[in-house]
């Protein structure tokens, strides 16, 4: 939500992020991936053809190249272990999160709802369809959908804390900051709930308490720098 403060809330990050760990678990999904295609080969003879491989390798496949940024491979591949298993509930899930990473977030949707077909008590596909309804402005759903969520899963911190955004956009900064506060007592470390409670405490004049979370969110890996500057002096 952009303002005249110049302040946005974050995103849906949770927890800190370490880069260096980061770059780690991109060599190894390198390792994965190639040692995924040398391992389908193995004991296939050379007439072997793409379709004999099974549903669990293509999703092993599509997985190992998100985490590589490859999202068009990887929805290719997703989208091949759905042919092969038609009720593939996780394929269908993560195929919807590369949609979404491309802002395909209609396909997402679909990809989403499907999963929930299979499984209505999925609580995951629940929050996820949340945050593409969220992107493409249908709020009221996509607080609908956070709050299945949260029922399915009470202890569900990421349900909370996006549900907490989308009332945030709304201008129910209180809603936001009920939300984000919840998420953080299931998570303590949630770095962007503290940002997104700091923004909403700002909005609602509340400097001290702004502050106060704003500095835990940069001590947890959130770039509060702005926040910080306007909150705290």
């Amino acid at each position: 939500m952009a303002n005249n403060t110049g302040i946005k809330y974050g995103g849906r990050q949770q927890g800190t992020a370490n880069k260096a760990t980061a770059r780690l678990r991109e060599a190894l999904l390198k390792n994965i991936l190639y040692l995924f295609l040398a391992l389908a080969s193995c004991g296939r003879s050379p007439q072997t053809t793409a379709e004999e491989y099974t549903a669990q390798e293509y999703l092993i496949s599509a997985v190992s190249r998100c985490y590589l940024n490859e999202w068009d491979g990887a929805i290719v591949d997703f989208t091949k272990a759905i042919e092969i298993e038609p009720n593939y509930i996780e394929a269908y899930r993560k195929r919807g999160i590369a949609k979404e990473t491309l802002k395909d977030f209609s396909g997402a949707i679909a990809d989403y709802t499907k999963a929930i077909e299979i499984d209505p008590n999925y609580a995951f596909a629940y929050c996820d369809r949340g945050f593409a309804k969220d992107k493409l402005k249908d709020f009221s759903g996509a607080i609908a959908d956070y709050t299945k969520a949260i029922e399915i899963d009470p202890n569900y911190a990421r349900a909370f804390h996006d549900r907490g955004v989308t009332k945030g956009k709304l201008k129910d900064h209180s809603g936001l900051i009920a939300d984000c506060t919840i998420a953080i007592e299931i998570d303590p470390n949630y770095a962007t709930a503290y940002f997104n409670r700091s923004v909403s405490k700002f909005y609602l004049g509340d400097m001290i308490g702004a502050c106060k979370d704003a500095r835990k969110a940069q001590e947890l890996g959130d770039d509060a720098s702005i926040l910080i500057k306007k909150a705290c002096n």
